[in-house]
């Protein structure tokens, strides 16, 4: 057993609230926390996309390393790169990664229209975006053009987010449902090409990781602090005490989709 795990409550529960949650590097998990990967390798199948594109557009950036990965695995460079981000300490991080391969972030709210001109990409991307605006998308593709994305399923973690919230309704757990995805982009005038779905076995070691985790995902358990939760987190430090790691279940989809000639 790590040597963390005999740690106490209240210095695992400090740690994990000290650590930043800029940018989505989940280096820090490292021997704390796992979670399985898709089969399909988004990262990498986002590099062969972007060798044959000519103006891309990165939806939801976050820090930037999703596309920076696939910009160093890629054959060639579109000619025009651009992302967006709503959050600001994402911002700087991902203009800061991004920049040096010629790619403009532009700050934009999650909500907002995206701020580019009808028809000004072939290709649109996005991993884990916070809800997809279908008619956006739509509008920003040109004419032939492919909306290529790895989306959270429904009922992701929901293990962990009942923990602390108790059971949640219906509703909820299928608000990201991939049916519900296919008939957005539909009505959008999108054409779903490819759709694929799995459900991969995620593993908390200690409490930090997952006070960690809920910092870092803010719409796993809105407005969480360790404050407010220091009863559910104290019960779940003497359950993986007791029982071994705590373990949930991420959903992930991968959805390709087209914009008609």
């Amino acid at each position: 057993m790590a040597d963390h795990q005999h740690r106490s409550f209240d210095d695992l529960v400090a740690e994990g609230a000290a650590v930043p949650t800029d940018g989505w590097d989940f280096s820090w998990f490292e021997g704390r926390a796992t979670e399985a990967r898709p089969s399909w390798g988004y990262a990498a199948s986002m590099a062969g996309r972007l060798a044959g594109a000519r103006a891309v557009l990165d939806v939801q950036t976050g820090g930037g390393e999703v596309l920076d990965f696939a910009l160093g695995r890629a054959a060639d460079a579109p000619a025009l790169l651009a992302a967006t981000e709503g959050w600001p300490p994402n911002v700087a991080k991902a203009t800061a990664l991004l920049r040096p391969r010629g790619v403009v972030v532009v700050a934009s709210g999650e909500d907002a229209p995206l701020p580019f001109a009808d028809g000004a990409f072939d290709l649109v991307v996005s991993r884990h975006p916070v809800r997809p605006h279908w008619e956006e998308i739509a509008r920003v593709l040109e004419p032939g053009g492919t909306y290529f994305a790895q989306h959270v399923g429904p009922g992701s973690a929901f293990e962990l987010v009942e923990h602390f919230l108790g059971p949640r309704p219906a509703e909820a757990r299928d608000a990201r449902h991939p049916d519900r995805e296919r008939a957005g982009a539909e009505a959008a005038g999108l054409t779903v090409v490819d759709l694929r779905a799995e459900r991969l076995r995620m593993e908390f070691h200690d409490v930090a990781a997952v006070v960690h985790f809920l910092r870092k995902v803010v719409w796993m358990v809105p407005g969480f602090t360790v404050e407010a939760y220091e009863p559910r987190l104290r019960a779940l430090h003497e359950r993986i005490g007791a029982q071994g790691p705590f373990v949930a279940h991420s959903t992930r989809h991968l959805l390709e989709a087209g914009k008609a000639r």
